[in-house]
């Protein structure tokens, strides 16, 4: 045999040698590419050093040294593969198929009140009112007095109002001041610095300290609506509010809207609403959403109107119910216990 030839083969051989134990997995996998290579009987080392007796006399020196250097090499791979195995790292080699989708990264989502109040706002915008906001901090002014609720009236109890002690409202005033207890203050904070006419909305969240259980929660949040102009009439409030209310949760004979006569001291006549669709299990029934009716004339004056020249209508309805409502959700304080479980159904 030609001295090229053997060593090619040798080479050859520690090529292989070298891949096989680098693959090898686990322990069975090595002993088993062990006995490929340095078996007693039937390796490939032994076969090849079978291969010296064959080469030409004077070229065997050569021969025998590069065969020893393969063993060397073979025997090393063996026992490197032996110390990753202990160490518990893989042998296999790590391939990356380019064409495989990557793993999909999880992100948040809106909580499901926060998608209720983009969809409010969407559809009132669509109905021509503007979204407005305002602060959560009130004085007396805004949040009583300004909307004809006098001093004698039990919504000014403290009791009923989250008051801050001690706090006044600023610019010399002793007007206590407290967390609003409805978004109906943004209307009067507009509307004593716009002329009319006035067609805006006020979402946000509210404040009173009612005791929490299925369907009350000492912050929630309302939408507010106020159209103040020329001729505006209760047949204007009811053809809004059945407009949102198609728009939000169905088709024309899905929805109906009706009033019930009612007080409340910034409207006159006041109304609750009650609104009656089918929800997506295939429940209906009516269902209160809040409160409407035509801006009492003492409000118009407060902030400078004219009552005799304009009239308007005001509506607030509460956003979690509306939202409760559409997704099925039967007690309120879900919505407030950041539960992830319930949280990835939306």
């Amino acid at each position: 045999m030609a001295l090229a030839d053997f060593i090619s083969r040798c080479d050859a051989l520690a090529e292989q040698a070298q891949k096989a134990f680098a693959s090898a997995d686990s322990a069975d996998a090595l002993e088993a590419v062990r006995i490929e290579f340095l078996g007693a009987k039937g390796g490939q080392l032994r076969e090849a050093q079978k291969g010296l007796g064959k080469v030409d006399k004077a070229d065997k020196p050569a021969a025998g040294k590069r065969f020893n250097e393969v063993k060397n090499q073979v025997e090393r791979a063996f026992a490197e593969s032996q110390e990753q195995l202990a160490s518990g790292k893989s042998q296999a080699v790590d391939t990356f198929d380019v064409t495989i989708p990557g793993q999909p990264v999880r992100i948040g989502r809106l909580h499901p009140i926060t998608q209720t109040i983009r969809e409010m706002k969407d559809i009132m915008g669509r109905l021509g009112f503007t979204a407005v906001e305002g602060p959560e901090i009130e004085d007396d002014w805004h949040n009583f007095e300004a909307l004809n609720i006098p001093l004698s009236h039990p919504a000014r109890d403290p009791l009923d109002n989250f008051y801050l002690g001690g706090e006044t409202a600023s610019g010399g005033s002793d007007s206590p001041l407290l967390l609003r207890s409805q978004t109906s203050t943004v209307q009067i904070r507009v509307m004593e610095n716009t002329p009319p006419p006035v067609r805006i909305i006020s979402l946000g969240r509210v404040y009173r300290p009612d005791t929490a259980d299925a369907t009350h929660y000492p912050m929630f949040h309302q939408i507010e609506g106020l159209l103040v102009d020329r001729g505006v009439t209760m047949a204007d409030l009811k053809s809004v509010l059945r407009l949102f209310c198609q728009s939000y949760f169905g088709g024309d004979d899905e929805v109906h809207v009706r009033f019930r006569p009612s007080f409340f001291p910034f409207t006159e006549p006041s109304v609750e609403v009650d609104m009656n669709w089918r929800d997506a299990a295939g429940n209906s029934g009516w269902m209160e959403m809040g409160g409407a009716g035509m801006v009492d004339p003492n409000v118009l004056r407060a902030v400078g109107y004219d009552p005799e020249e304009v009239t308007g209508f005001a509506f607030g309805l509460g956003v979690e119910r509306i939202c409760m409502r559409q997704h099925g959700i039967t007690d309120i304080r879900a919505l407030y216990q950041n539960d992830v479980r319930f949280l990835e159904q939306f």
